[in-house]
């Protein structure tokens, strides 16, 4: 097990974790640690707790010490400095005519680094800037570009609500917002009601977002078909909160009706299954067709086979071979049609063909163009 305490460097700033050591440290102390910048004045916010070896994702730094009353004076020092710092970058920035807008700036605990904030739209060629704040200040210079949420969060605030920005004040990082969260609040999708301050989604859309999806299960969807006391109607809105749907009602006859249920007195409407369609029944007899054909074309025997069938009794007579398939096959239809229907299936004298050859008339062929005949002149 190793122990920890949780360090913040600004307000409302991200979390970093540092082995404590064998100092003595608790919430609320203020100490020096050593990063990547060089060292650096924190506040401790959450105090010393336990964790195994397999939740770090690597080793952990220790604290230098607690900050004394001459860190302190060091770290006010800085802070005095940035509004000066602040006004000679912006006066540099000017006078290279630099696309850019200047947000903050952040002096490192031993004054070996500066930093600026800045937005931009979209990549400055800043080198000669940093050489020109490197002449005046005397050390080194650094210029990072930032997102406009980074910029609201650092310069702060008041939402529409009225409070100051929640990035500002209590936000330590920033959560994925989508405007699936504002469609399943049932909120207005109006860019100018649910962005902020920094013209992004608002943060707050994700604080209640992980309730309003578990009672969604429980409810259906708009503009579906559900069964009620009432009969069969369709949702037309949903009051999430209360677990209430309102449900419309056709009404040919006049105007449409509007009744609100519990979400217990509603249920998915299911269709009816459509009947399973039934298999063609022929009204021929199959049974007849098979007798039939094993009765015409039944091979033929031999006389001791005819003679053996004699003597035999007659349970004991054999049974008659029946057609092979492939025989089957082979059978004209006009056999089987009079068999089954008594009409020789050779007699056309019924037919339509016979009709109009007896009438003289031709079938018109449709793929042979009609030429006019040319008179030839003699």
């Amino acid at each position: 097990m190793e122990t920890i305490v949780g360090i913040r460097f600004k307000q409302a700033g991200k979390i970093y974790y540092f082995t404590p050591g064998d100092l003595d440290i608790a919430a609320g102390n203020q100490v020096i640690v050593e990063t990547a910048r060089g060292l650096e004045f924190g506040d401790v916010v959450s105090g010393p707790k336990e964790i195994s070896e397999q939740e770090m994702s690597h080793p952990l730094k220790a604290v230098i010490r607690i900050a004394t009353e001459e860190d302190r004076k060091v770290h006010k020092q800085n802070k005095e400095k940035v509004p000066n710092a602040f006004q000679l970058c912006q006066e540099r920035i000017d006078k290279h005519g630099l696309e850019m807008k200047l947000v903050d700036v952040e002096y490192t605990f031993d004054n070996n680094k500066i930093i600026f904030y800045f937005t931009a739209d979209g990549r400055v060629d800043f080198r000669e800037l940093v050489k020109d704040l490197a002449g005046v200040f005397r050390t080194r210079i650094e210029l990072r570009q930032i997102g406009v949420r980074d910029e609201a969060k650092i310069v702060g605030g008041m939402g529409s609500c009225g409070r100051q920005l929640c990035c500002n004040s209590f936000l330590g990082e920033f959560a994925p917002v989508s405007i699936k969260m504002a469609k399943n609040q049932n909120l207005s999708l109006n860019p100018t009601k649910v962005s902020g301050v920094c013209g992004r989604l608002m943060c707050c859309l994700n604080y209640e977002h992980e309730h309003y999806v578990e009672l969604l299960k429980e409810l259906p969807k708009v503009n579906k078909m559900v069964d009620t006391p009432d009969g069969v109607g369709k949702v037309f809105d949903l009051d999430i909160l209360r677990g209430k749907v309102k449900v419309r009602f056709r009404n040919e006859r006049g105007p449409d009706q509007f009744i609100t249920y519990d979400s217990k007195e509603v249920s998915m409407y299911k269709k009816p299954e459509p009947k399973p369609k039934g298999k063609f029944e022929s009204k021929i007899d199959l049974n007849a067709v098979n007798d039939f054909l094993d009765d015409l074309y039944e091979e033929p025997k031999t006389e001791a086979e005819k003679s053996d069938i004699v003597e035999k009794p007659a349970e004991e007579a054999p049974k008659k071979m029946k057609l092979p398939q492939a025989k089957r096959d082979q059978i004209p239809t006009s056999s089987i049609n009079k068999k089954l229907t008594g009409i020789d299936g050779k007699d056309r004298s019924q037919s339509r063909g016979s009709k109009r050859r007896r009438s003289g008339r031709r079938r018109p062929n449709p793929n042979k163009s009609a030429v006019p005949e040319k008179k030839k002149e003699e």
